[in-house]
């Protein structure tokens, strides 16, 4: 081997001192814009992740959380360009490729975003629910033409006292517009802008030309170190309900709550917590009915239809509000609704990403006729591929006002006015062809000809068996049972394919199938229709048959099988059940429930840290622990077996990350006898 010289070893060093020196920066920037960016301060973190990027740093990552930080303080064309380099440089998160796509189809990239849409879902490491959301975009996207087809004769203008910052959520309050604006002297560190707070401005005799500056709506209704917006009046203008938060007590959407506000002797009194907030979820976006006895109001709270939906509340006369209910799954989807606004006619106005539309937040109007609920896209000129929201009358159903970030804006979010031109009144006939609601009216998406378009669903897969080269099961028993309440719906058989179906599904309904065959592990697997429903402006016939296929694979029933329960993590030191291992054990619970007479020994293990005995007793007990967990669900304890291993079976050896020795903190359960 050739010996370097002094000369050419000083060199080398000397290199290696400015690399060192060079790359110090880029990992600096890059470890303080990701505590940014983990703290919600998008706009700071954009700084220190371009630095970091620019240094050739962690160049996937700091890319992705660059697009990230675009995205999640409402950039989306800006996130573009650093999604395609965070794909380029093989981005571990798969989500990236999704939230790519979902910027494209926001700047109007449809074919592109359809193509990027359709290699998410090809994805198989790829997260379930926005995989069938991936589904549905594409088949949206496959109509946008037909959406943008419909344009109304309408006149919009951009109001001149919209400025660089945001303008939304616009209301009308006697000869005042309130709305939510970016004028605080506290800069908002999600987005860079002056925090939101409530203004108002006269709007005259021409709404389309107010002018002057938006002043402070209440010195009552003012928090500088808050964020303030979407207010709503009764009707008599007595009360306010409006949003307020991300005041940075609390991490991500979680700081924001309904707060409520009533005119005492001409003064707004001080705005007291709603009630009807969840604590651990967003709420916002709230809106009066037309008699001021129900408020709708936009959360994220557990149990919708996903993202955030719309819920409805009733307020009785002393002021007390009903415990909220979802709106449904005619209004609300898996992806996001919200702005809801109840018009002088009854419809229900609200903006959705979810329903089939432009881009990002569409505006869509809900009717019901004869019992059912249709949704309408309101087209062109109201919506466009970015966000079109806060949709309001004003006087009548002619004039009014929405929010739209929209190219040729003056900035960010910005109010419009809207004017529909009045027309003669037509004869019976051609009303009844104009009324979305209309059976006649050929662009009433529920009909065709008249005739009210109807979906089957049918639910029908395949059993296989759990190996490298799967293998049909023949007669192997499906029950379908419904989720809620455990009831034996139908009972299927698979034949010598391992085939078995056709059961009719319900819309909106969740179900469980438990498959079982002698010499097999009984298996439970969910299946829901929430997310589903083919939307009627997708069909092209009257009637139309649709079959959901899943895939159940079941493991042999063999002695001393060890299988690995994932997530049944202990925190350091620690052998109690943490919350997320429950849910894990809960899973077990049923498979023992399903399979009466399997006896197994549940084993723990831990990480190489300690000491061997240290090791061996704390593995017991974590054994011991999860096994009490198991009776304390009513299993008996002659069929557990507690036995802790210690660190004598490493999954990762040599860990040195807190998430290798998690790896090894695990918990398995071994078929001793059936």
């Amino acid at each position: 081997m050739k010996i370097p010289s002094p000369h050419a070893s000083g060199l080398l060093t000397l290199c290696l001192c400015i690399l060192l020196q060079a790359c110090n920066p880029a990992m600096q920037a890059y470890k303080q814009g990701t505590k940014k960016f983990e703290n919600g301060e998008y706009d700071l973190a954009l700084k220190d992740l371009k630095k970091a990027a620019e240094g050739n740093y962690e160049t996937a990552r700091a890319n992705f959380l660059i697009a990230e930080s675009y995205r999640l303080s409402n950039r989306y064309r800006e996130a573009i360009p650093y999604y395609e380099k965070a794909l380029e440089a093989d981005a571990a998160d798969t989500d990236a490729r999704f939230q790519y796509a979902y910027a494209l189809k926001a700047a109007g990239k449809y074919e592109q975003a359809k193509e990027q849409f359709a290699k998410f879902a090809d994805n198989p490491n790829a997260s379930k629910t926005l995989q069938e959301r991936a589904f549905r975009e594409i088949e949206t996207l496959k109509i946008t033409d037909r959406i943008a087809q419909k344009k109304m004769e309408v006149t919009v203008l951009d109001l001149p006292f919209n400025t660089p910052g945001a303008e939304f959520s616009p209301t009308v309050l006697g000869d005042e517009l309130v709305m939510s604006a970016s004028k605080k002297e506290k800069v908002y560190k999600n987005n860079g802008q002056s925090m939101l707070g409530l203004y108002k401005i006269k709007i005259g005799e021409q709404p389309s030309e107010a002018t002057g500056s938006p002043t402070l709506f209440s010195a009552s209704v003012f928090a500088e170190e808050a964020n303030e917006g979407s207010p709503a009046f009764t009707p008599d203008g007595k009360t306010l309900v409006f949003a307020r938060g991300n005041t940075g007590k609390r991490k991500g959407t979680v700081d924001v709550d309904l707060y409520i506000s009533r005119l005492v002797n001409g003064q707004w009194t001080e705005p007291k917590y709603l009630p009807v907030n969840d604590s651990l979820a967003w709420d916002g976006s709230p809106a009066f009915s037309r008699d001021g006895k129900t408020l709708y109001f936009a959360s994220n709270r557990p149990g919708g239809a996903g993202g955030i939906d719309i819920y409805r509340t009733n307020m009785d006369a002393s002021g007390r509000f009903s415990k909220p209910v979802n709106m449904g799954k005619d209004i609300n989807t898996a992806g996001d609704e919200m702005f809801p606004y109840v018009s002088p006619d009854n419809k229900l106005y609200f903006a959705s990403d979810g329903h089939p539309g432009l881009g990002k937040l569409d505006i869509f109007v809900a009717s019901r006729s004869q019992g059912i609920i249709s949704i309408e896209n309101l087209g062109i000129p109201f919506n466009t591929p970015q966000d079109d929201f806060g949709f309001v009358f004003y006087e009548d159903v002619e004039n009014g006002f929405f929010a739209s970030n929209r190219e040729g804006g003056k900035g960010d979010d910005d109010i419009y006015f809207f004017s529909i031109p009045q027309e003669e009144e037509p004869d019976s006939t051609i009303l009844a062809q104009n009324d979305p609601n209309s059976p006649l009216n050929p662009n009433n998406p529920n009909y065709i000809k008249g005739e009210l378009k109807v979906v089957r669903y049918f639910l029908a897969g395949t059993v296989l068996t759990n190996t490298e080269a799967p293998q049909p099961i023949d007669s192997a028993k499906v029950r379908i049972l419904a989720d809620s309440a455990d009831v034996e719906l139908s009972t299927l058989v698979t034949g010598d394919e391992g085939e078995f179906g056709k059961y009719k599904l319900e819309e909106g309904k969740d179900y469980v199938l438990l498959v079982e065959k002698k010499g097999y592990i009984s298996k439970r697997e969910p299946f829901t229709m929430d997310g589903k429903s083919i939307p009627p402006i997708f069909l092209n016939k009257v009637l139309t048959d649709t079959t959901y296929r899943v895939m159940v694979k079941l493991d042999n029933l063999e002695l001393n099988k060890t299988f690995v329960l994932e997530n049944i993590y202990y925190d350091l030191d620690k052998y109690n059940i943490r919350p997320d291992a429950a849910v894990e054990l809960d899973k077990l619970v049923q498979i023992l429930k399903d399979n009466p007479t399997l006896n197994i020994e549940l084993a723990s293990h831990t990480d190489a840290r300690a000491t061997d005995a240290y090791n061996n007793n704390l593995s017991q007990q974590r054994a011991q622990s999860a096994v009490n967990y198991l009776i304390s669900r009513g299993i008996d304890a002659s069929r557990l077996t507690a036995k802790g291993y210690g660190e004598r079976q490493l999954i990762v050896q040599n860990a040195k990350t807190e998430e290798e020795h998690q790896r090894n903190r695990r918990t398995e359960f071994t078929v001793l006898s059936y």
